[in-house]
């Protein structure tokens, strides 16, 4: 397995694998909600506010990630935020995914960013280094509908300190129904 930054040539199977695994996991409805929401990603995020990478096995298509910058008014540091995150159905529990994440967070330290954020799972994301995180220290730019997957790590191996917010996520993230 290999992981690369980018998603030149898996422009349609980027948005099936999404489908397919929430499909599995979640229901025929949240497939399309996710699948909608890929999409949506790819094609209004601006480039330097996008950074996709996936996991390949002899060209075929295990594992994507999506980061996007998520801004703060009041603050200069670089903050990313992790979301969606997807490895085939038939590769999970394989550690695709956290090598994944720990390839583009290490990518993400390289290009300055001092901060990475997600929502969802803690137990999932404690492995690659997040921790549940006070919108105190990191405001959420929506309504939460699940706090405690609110999680964050410094990338530079510091304390996670106070973010000023509010914060401003990418356009395809500005939906409640996302939150």
């Amino acid at each position: 397995m290999k992981c690369v930054e980018g998603y030149a040539g898996f422009e349609v199977e980027i948005p099936n694998l999404f489908e397919s695994v929430f499909t599995a996991s979640e229901g025929g409805d949240e497939g399309q909600i996710i699948r909608r929401f890929v999409d949506d990603l790819m094609v209004t995020t601006l480039d330097t506010d996008l950074f996709v990478y996936v996991a390949l096995d002899k060209g075929t298509l295990l594992g994507c990630i999506f980061f996007s910058r998520l801004e703060f008014a009041g603050d200069a540091r670089l903050v990313c935020l992790l979301s969606p995150v997807a490895v085939r159905t038939d590769r999970q529990r394989a550690g695709v995914g956290q090598k994944l994440i720990a390839y583009g967070l290490d990518d993400l330290r390289g290009k300055g960013f001092d901060i990475a954020v997600t929502y969802g799972d803690p137990e999932y994301y404690r492995r690659t280094g997040f921790m549940p995180v006070s919108q105190d220290v990191v405001p959420a730019p929506l309504p939460l509908n699940h706090p405690h997957g609110w999680l964050g790590q410094s990338l530079h191996g510091s304390d996670l300190t106070p973010v000023p917010g509010p914060s401003r996520c990418v356009p395809a993230l500005n939906k409640p129904e996302l939150w």
